[in-house]
């Protein structure tokens, strides 16, 4: 019997729970409708920019990179009167 008991009391707390948790969904929501916002009425005019000057064209496809810089080959790090090992 405390066994049925438990139960009942664990499912009105369970229960319980659940309906506070809806009450505090429903209590934080905020479904209030917002004001409306007037705009006021404006006359605007507007003027054409003058015309944009060329700019500088692109480096040559063709030619060298000049955004890249030059090669150069590693320096040579043997001996060359040694063998592998230094010797």
């Amino acid at each position: 019997m405390a066994s049925a008991r438990t139960r009942r009391v664990a499912a009105f707390v369970g229960g319980g729970a659940v309906i506070a948790m809806i009450g505090f969904t429903a209590g934080c929501a905020s479904d209030s409708e917002t004001p409306e916002e007037t705009t006021p009425t404006t006359t605007t005019t507007t003027t054409t920019p003058p015309p944009v000057s060329p700019t500088e064209k692109a480096p040559d496809p063709d030619g060298p990179n000049i955004f890249t810089p030059p090669v150069q080959a590693p320096q040579n790090t043997v001996n060359p009167g040694r063998d592998d090992y230094g010797q």
